[in-house]
């Protein structure tokens, strides 16, 4: 009896393709603890979980952490939590990869977002990765449109904190951080700007 094997959308479900392509670089195997601060609905879970993988994660949305707790059954209830990636429980230093999707350019201003910044990195270990992907005025400075400080309306109708290549280059020198790979930006279609940020601490 042939036994059928998971289809792509069975094993990664929705996970970034970006995210992706840190497993496929090698960087993130099997063994390292995940910590996803801010999960959502914990698209970017499923392959780690299928895998085995030890994963945690915060989400200030109730119900999200809710439908992550549903996925990852066979793991502790504590390992999911329901609280702001500003205010993590987590230990400090206790994962091997921080993964920050869609989330840093939801900050309210400069405070909220180094606060934001500043608490997913406290539970990264020495010499762990730190995943971010967000929104950038990079590529679209003519096309977005500045409400106060660095929020920016863009486009396709969102109000957001966005970030340039001046503030990520700082941020990552006053973590201590240095960069895994060059800064990517994709334009979409002139509507908004997402960045890749992927840093080793």
């Amino acid at each position: 009896m042939e036994i059928s094997k998971p289809t792509l959308r069975e094993q990664f479900g929705e996970i970034d393709i970006y995210l992706f392509d840190q497993l496929l670089k090698g960087r993130i195997v099997p063994g390292m603890r995940i910590l996803d601060a801010g999960c959502g609905g914990g698209r970017n879970l499923i392959y780690f979980l299928r895998e085995g993988y030890e994963v945690f994660a915060a989400d200030a949305d109730a119900r999200s952490v809710a439908v992550v707790r549903a996925m990852a059954a066979t793991l502790p209830a504590a390992n999911f939590r329901v609280e702001p990636v500003e205010q993590m429980t987590f230990d400090d230093a206790c994962a091997d990869l921080v993964i920050s999707n869609t989330v840093l350019h939801f900050a309210r201003d400069d405070a909220h977002f180094k606060a934001m910044l500043d608490g997913s990195w406290r539970v990264l270990k020495p010499g762990g990765l730190f995943f971010c992907r967000l929104g950038s005025t990079i590529g679209v400075e003519n096309l977005v449109k500045q409400i106060a400080g660095r929020r920016y309306w863009s486009p396709d109708g969102s109000e957001r904190y966005l970030v340039d290549d001046a503030l990520i280059a700082m941020h990552t020198e006053r973590l201590g951080a240095e960069l895994a790979e060059p800064i990517k930006t994709t334009v979409v279609q002139n509507q908004r700007a997402m960045t890749t940020w992927v840093m080793r601490k």
